[in-house]
């Protein structure tokens, strides 16, 4: 039995939920601004704090992405084991994106790895890049998280040796320290650790749709205060402010191995999310 949505409406919807995605930031990630910006004593990064605000109040008023940098197109999609929308849910998400490319507009970032040759509409082979969990319930949950290639490149996994946990915090400092100003701090730091080499960095990715604004404690809370340390601070240009917040997310691994991944975000934590389904 199909869950009532069009596939048309659906269409419409994820296109509008990048729309929001591009345009505008979560309340916990702008509050995480403008509290740095309440906070900071340098003046060059108070002043490009304040430019990030302005920037984003612009952004919001007039419906346009908030960096020229629109990212490549992922999803996290949790998905109802009872949830039976009647059609192909990834060719229906592809087709929004190019319709959301057209209309925001968005820039048109996907390129073959090795001729560079750009699609021209955000899609190509893996993208969107979508990452399908089942759940229980008859709903459909989709979060858009678009990311720019300024952070993800300065983004780094190690794999470890099971004796080296003491070595992690070092890992994250030097990744932020090689990255500098490159990745538009302040940041959110994902880590991921555990897991498998390609599930540490999945972790890591996830762990950036963590809210900003909950607690951050033991190892999150130490890596946090030696990263705001370094000085590095908004756009690299000093300050207090490095990393906004970071959030860890484990999972079991191997006896003899200890993946670690580090996934840099930009000041602009870009995400949104909408439900489809259920009581709907």
């Amino acid at each position: 039995m199909s869950t009532k949505i069009s596939r048309e409406s659906f269409i419409r919807s994820i296109a509008d939920l990048l729309r929001k995605t591009e345009t505008e930031l979560p309340d916990d990630v702008v509050n995480a601004i403008r509290n740095a910006e309440a906070a900071e004593e340098n003046k060059v990064a108070k002043f490009q704090l304040r430019a990030i605000l302005k920037n984003l109040e612009i952004a919001k008023k007039h419906r346009v992405p908030m960096c020229q940098d629109t990212g490549i197109m992922i999803f996290f999609a949790e998905i109802g084991s009872e949830f039976h929308p009647g059609f192909d849910l990834e060719a229906a998400i592809r087709e929004a994106v190019v319709l959301a490319t057209a209309e925001i507009p968005l820039r048109p970032n996907a390129v073959d790895p090795l001729t560079r040759k750009n699609s021209g509409n955000n899609t190509g082979v893996g993208i969107p890049d979508i990452h399908w969990k089942i759940v229980p319930g008859s709903q459909l949950k989709i979060t858009a998280a678009p990311k720019g290639a300024g952070s993800e490149n300065m983004s780094s996994l190690h794999m470890f040796n099971p004796t080296e946990t003491g070595s992690i915090k070092n890992f994250v400092l030097e990744t932020i320290v090689n990255a500098g100003g490159m990745p538009c701090p302040p940041l959110t730091i994902g880590i991921g650790i555990g897991g498998s080499f390609d599930a540490a960095a999945r972790l890591a990715k996830e762990s950036l749709l963590e809210p900003l604004d909950a607690p951050m404690e033991g190892l999150e809370r130490e890596i946090f205060e030696s990263v705001n340390a370094l000085g590095i601070g908004c756009m690299g240009l000093g300050g207090s402010t490095t990393a906004l917040a970071v959030r860890v997310k484990t999972a079991h691994c191997h006896t003899a191995s200890l993946p670690v991944a580090v996934n840099i975000q930009c000041w602009a934590n870009r995400h949104a999310s909408v439900m489809f389904g259920g009581d709907e």
